[in-house]
Formats: C-alpha cells, sequence, structure tokens
C-alpha cells in the first residue's frame, strides 16, 4: 500500500482541503485555509520522489519526466478521491494533493441561495462559476451538473483536467472526459462535443481564447455551457473574457455574450466562527436586460451598481455577502475584515475606539 494512502486518511479524517508532500519538511496538510505540519518524519529528496511515484503509472511518471509537471487524479477506495498536482522545482519534486469528497454535495448543502435553481433551468447561455483557486469551483460545478442530472434527463459532457467528481447514473447521461486521457485538450473536446448531440457543457476551466470561444459559440447554439475562471467578482470576469479577443473583435464578443450570459457566481470561503468548518460568501450577478446593455455598451464599471438595485432578482455583492454573514454570527469580525473590500461597512460592529483614525489616536 502507498505511503500516502495513510497520510490521505488522516487528511480526510482532519477535515482537511489540501495535502502537500514537500522536501525539507514533514507531511503537510491545509486546515480552514491554513497549513498545518503533520508529526511525521521530514522528508528527504529521495522520499519525495518514493512517495509520489507510488501513485502514478509508468505512463504518468513518463509524462512527468517530459513535462516536469502533472496533472492526475488518485482515488482511495472507500475514503476519497483526490486531484493530484505534481512539479518539480529547485529543491527537487512536491506534490500537492485537493481532497474531493466521496460524495457530491447538493447546492443546499453548499450553502447555495434559491435563485441558483432557476438559473439551472436554462436551456441554452453561459453560466459562470468563478473565485480564487481552493475557494471550491470545482465543487460548485460538481452540485450543478448533479442537479441537473437528478431533474432532467440531458445528456451532460463535461471536459475535466483531470476528473474528480465521479458522476452516477441518474436521470441523465454524464459522459465525462479528462485531458490527456479521454481528449488531447479543451479545444479538441469542445470542437467535437457540438457533434456529440449533448444538452449540457461542463468545462473545468476557461483557460485561453480558444476555449473561451469555442465555449460561447456552444452557448449561442442551444447548448447550457457552465464553467470557470480565476476572477474575483462580476465585471473582472466579464472584462476578462472580452479582453481576452483582439480589439477588432471585441465589440461582436460583447453582443454575443450580451445575449448568452445568464448568470456569474463568485464565491470565497471564509474560516467559520467555531474554527471548525469552512463557510461559503456569494456575488451573483444575473443577466437579465439591464445586464445585457452595459455589456453590450462596454459600461461594465456600472455592473456593482445595477447588481445593487437588483436583490429583488437574487443578485447580491461579495461585501454584502460577507456582512451578511457577520450579522448572522458565522464568521467573526476579523474574518470579514480580512475578506470585505469596502471596510466603512463594517464600522458599525466594531469598538469606537477600533474605528479611530491613526492621527486621532495621538491626539
Amino acid at each position: 500500500m502507498p505511503l500516502l494512502d495513510k497520510v490521505f486518511q488522516a487528511a480526510v479524517e482532519m477535515q482537511a482541503s489540501d495535502v502537500h508532500v514537500v522536501p525539507g519538511e514533514p507531511f503537510m496538510v491545509r486546515r480552514l485555509g491554513k497549513l498545518a505540519r503533520l508529526k511525521s518524519q521530514v522528508l528527504t529528496d529521495a522520499h519525495t520522489v518514493k512517495v509520489i511515484s507510488e501513485l502514478l503509472t509508468t505512463a504518468q511518471q513518463e509524462k512527468l519526466h517530459v513535462d516536469k509537471q502533472l496533472d492526475f487524479a488518485y482515488e482511495l477506495e472507500g475514503t476519497a478521491r483526490f486531484r493530484g498536482s505534481v512539479m518539480v522545482h529547485n529543491r527537487g519534486l512536491s506534490g500537492a494533493f485537493r481532497i474531493v469528497p466521496k460524495e457530491i454535495p447538493t447546492l443546499e448543502q453548499l450553502g447555495m441561495p434559491a435563485v441558483i435553481e432557476p438559473i439551472l433551468e436554462n436551456h441554452q447561455g453561459i453560466i459562470l462559476v468563478t473565485g480564487a483557486t481552493g475557494h471550491g469551483k470545482t465543487t460548485t460545478l460538481a452540485a450543478m451538473v448533479d442537479y441537473i442530472n437528478s431533474k432532467r434527463s440531458h445528456h451532460i459532457l463535461t471536459v475535466e483536467d483531470p476528473i474528480e467528481f465521479i458522476h452516477p447514473l441518474k436521470n441523465g447521461v454524464v459522459n465525462q472526459r479528462e485531458l490527456g486521457k479521454n481528449t488531447l485538450s479543451y479545444h479538441n473536446a469542445l470542437k467535437g462535443a457540438l457533434r456529440q448531440d449533448p444538452d449540457v457543457i461542463m468545462i473545468g476551466e476557461l483557460r485561453d481564447l480558444d476555449t473561451i470561444s469555442l465555449a460561447i459559440s456552444a452557448s449561442e447554439t442551444g447548448h447550457l455551457v457552465i464553467g470557470t475562471l480565476s476572477t474575483s467578482n462580476a465585471a473582472k470576469t466579464i472584462d476578462r473574457i472580452i479582453d481576452s479577443y483582439p480589439p477588432g473583435e471585441q465589440n461582436q464578443v460583447r453582443a454575443m455574450l450580451s445575449e448568452s450570459l445568464k448568470a456569474v457566481i463568485t464565491q470565497r470561503l471564509i474560516p467559520a466562527a467555531d474554527s471548525k468548518s469552512m463557510v461559503l460568501a456569494l456575488e451573483i450577478l444575473i443577466g437579465n436586460l439591464s445586464i445585457a446593455n452595459l455589456i453590450r455598451d462596454a459600461k461594465t464599471y456600472q455592473i456593482q451598481s445595477t447588481m445593487q438595485m437588483g436583490k429583488k432578482q437574487g443578485m447580491c455583492l461579495m461585501d454584502e455577502s460577507i456582512v451578511e454573514l457577520l450579522e448572522q454570527g458565522k464568521i467573526t469580525l476579523q474574518a470579514a475584515l480580512a475578506n470585505v473590500e469596502n471596510k466603512a461597512l463594517l464600522r458599525r460592529f466594531m469598538a469606537p475606539e477600533e474605528t479611530k483614525q491613526p492621527e486621532e489616536e495621538e491626539e
């Protein structure tokens, strides 16, 4: 049995999110957003290579040797799946392993509001889940696919790098393709997808212009496309998509995106007040006529104020979500201060001395 299996088992029991294997350090885990060292021996370069190699097939070892990095999936039967990312660096070989739960959580279990379900009832268009790395975008995508798979008899095609959650047979049919193993690239898979009669296409990451272009084209031709981007809010997400195109094509892309965009869901995981879990803060943009006009007219700087007026439709800004979590006692003031952009929103929660300016304190 690979030595890392025991480490993975311990990490799952600790409710950690990641395992790190680094030469010169003991095994480490990330829990509640912070790295912690386990009580194990310090790993040498040779030991690190050995424990990581135990998880890899011969083909994966060869690919790692050529590419100097490797993304792959590993399953510990009865415990969890793991998304592994291994790299060669100046001190040897290291690996980071994201823990993927056995069960696909529901949207409700993730803390998603009720407005998400009507968004998923769209039969065409594009839905984007955004946020920083490690804030649960992949899990949200899996929950969305599972919701559609449970409710409708659709053909759902996923393109992932690597496959993390395994979707069972339910009302729909889910075909999952893994980069490198089942398809050569996102571009290759998406180009073929349009001929494979999918109702829903899930793209693990919109990582380049080709992928973005094919995703928007698919969303315009009768498919519901769900994908992720590593952006911090709705307006930046729209700008990122448009800016990825050459200047001469951007007006056309604005028109296309204004018609096809159904929602942007930006998420952030924040340590809970009880220090035992993470809670989800959300920014939600819903693609209505006002938003479409702003995108078409290159006025994305006005999106935030339009979202503030769209609360009845279920729209919400990230700062508003964080303040609501604080009001509900789900997070601490310190956690809110670390994550909110407009600190003035938190003044009413602070003691008077905490709101003083430095010059006031000196007087």
